[in-house]
């Protein structure tokens, strides 16, 4: 099978890193020093579930050398989707499969808009993996795919890949409703990102504080809430599942956007807190924690702020 990763950092890198010692034939498409680094030393991998070193590693930052592939997943960041989509007509065969896995829940609209519907599946990704330096991949815990067709079809192109990606030992599944496993990421980690970063707190001080506690149920219930407006069939069992998932976390576990904060990057707010309240405007929901969440962060949207 082939595949291509679009983005090699900790999502693309990792499971990318697992298929190719699989034996796919995969191709890294990145840029800067770390494909400098993937070119010159091959890719590194630090795992608890074992280290890789991968030497014949395939990388460009050109779609347009690589050709048809079999499966493409996109990994850049939601601020890239845009121009990432813009680049995949190169590797479009047929009957290509394009995996999205940003966080969010608008990627699949981004991505069919550039490839057609018929080419998209929809995924998630729930892995905690970072580079460490260019060449070099550090997961920490973690490591599932789901992915899925939008008619919920069992297709042979998912099939055959959730095969590779179960013997490149890490969990894969075919869903047959995808928006449902997108929207339960989503009422997760709109609200695990927003928070933390609004506090610049790890999840253990949000959860011995009773009042940052309701703040953070009462997001949840609003998430929950917009995508049932919006027509989506979330479980009745999720709020549950989110205060299990805070419950069960380590104390210093805080999201990518307030790593991304603490370190002057962008933010991924607008497609996280900030779709929350935009589509809750759109189906009628009201949404103050999360707008709050938004006001406050936006003057952190393109990164640090800079003095005058």
């Amino acid at each position: 099978m082939r595949i291509a990763t679009i983005g090699a950092g900790g999502v693309g890198g990792y499971f990318g890193a697992r298929l190719m010692a699989a034996g796919a034939d995969v191709t890294f498409i990145a840029r800067g020093s770390h494909l400098a680094a993937l070119r010159a030393g091959g890719l590194r991998l630090e795992s608890p579930k074992g280290d890789l070193h991968l030497t014949n590693v395939t990388a460009t930052d050109s779609p347009a050398s690589v050709g048809a592939v079999d499966v493409v997943l996109v990994t850049v960041k939601m601020y890239d989707l845009e121009s990432a989509a813009a680049s995949l007509q190169p590797l479009l065969g047929p009957d290509t499969v394009v995996v999205t896995l940003q966080n969010g829940v608008e990627a699949v609209d981004v991505v069919a808009r550039h490839v057609g519907r018929e080419h998209v599946a929809g995924g998630v990704a729930y892995v905690a993996a970072v580079i460490t330096e260019p060449g070099t991949i550090r997961h920490t815990s973690l490591d599932a795919l789901i992915f899925g067709e939008l008619d919920g079809r069992r297709s042979d192109r998912l099939a055959q890949f959730e095969d590779i990606c179960l013997r490149a030992g890490f969990d894969a599944r075919v869903s047959d409703n995808i928006e449902i496993d997108l929207w339960s990421k989503f009422s997760r980690l709109s609200v695990f990102s927003g928070m933390t970063a609004v506090t610049r707190s790890p999840i253990g001080v949000l959860r011995n504080d009773p009042a940052l506690l309701a703040m953070l149920q009462a997001a949840c219930e609003e998430t929950i809430r917009v995508g049932r407006a919006r027509g989506v069939g979330l479980p009745a069992a999720l709020m549950g599942e989110i205060l299990q998932m805070v419950t069960s976390l380590p104390h210093q576990a805080k999201a990518s956007m307030l790593e991304d904060l603490e370190r002057g990057r962008r933010l991924e707010l607008p497609w996280l807190s900030g779709a929350v309240v935009r589509i809750g405007r759109e189906v009628g929901v009201p949404t103050p924690i999360h707008e709050f969440i938004a006001t406050v962060l936006t003057p952190r949207i393109n990164g640090a702020v800079r003095a005058a």
